[in-house]
């Protein structure tokens, strides 16, 4: 189900759905400042600011991003990617590093490996530094990490990967991300 399907079914026939569908930037920056909005309300005007690359989408993204619930995640990354905004980086890797909020690094984690940022290959190292514990739950976060870093072929990944590979559940992404340090550019 793609984002304004998901959208449209949680506003349950609210005609506010499609007065957002069709409104201009402004109406739509105003959305998501006005009171008593249902999430969905709000998580349509950004995506739709977001994509148009209006930045006062922003906030409301990066918020979205950090949510519980992996589709609202998807979607901020999406438009995070799309908005272009120079803080969008290091607001990722703020996410992707908090310890307290592993569950939801996944999306946080892929939207670096889009941005291609400077932050992008040190969050990743750091964050899979971190997730290579031998009882670790965040197995999604540590694959996406190891198939950013392969994704992204930066050299300083190598001893973080390497030790990847004594992971079961990362062994083979980990080899094929150092295969990929070592093809040729």
């Amino acid at each position: 189900m793609n984002v304004l399907e998901r959208l449209r079914a949680e506003a349950d026939q609210a005609p506010e759905y499609e007065a957002l569908l069709a409104a201009r930037p402004d109406a739509l920056a105003d959305a998501l400042t006005a009171v008593g909005r249902p999430l969905w309300a709000r998580e349509l005007a950004a995506y739709r600011l977001g994509l148009a690359g209006d930045r006062r989408a922003f906030e409301s993204l990066v918020l979205l991003l950090n949510h519980r619930d992996p589709p609202r995640c998807e979607a901020a990354a999406q438009a995070l990617a799309v908005l272009n905004d120079p803080r969008t980086a290091r607001a990722a890797a703020a996410l992707a590093t908090n310890e307290l909020r592993t569950a939801y690094a996944l999306h946080p984690v892929r939207l670096l490996v889009a941005l291609r940022a400077p932050e992008s290959v040190p969050t990743l190292i750091a964050t899979l530094s971190r997730l290579l514990g031998p009882h670790d739950p965040y197995g999604r976060v540590a694959l996406a990490c190891v198939e950013g870093l392969g994704a992204l072929a930066d050299p300083r990944a190598r001893e973080v990967l390497t030790r990847a590979q004594s992971h079961p559940r990362l062994a083979v992404a980990a080899t094929r991300a150092l295969r990929e340090l070592d093809a040729p550019a």
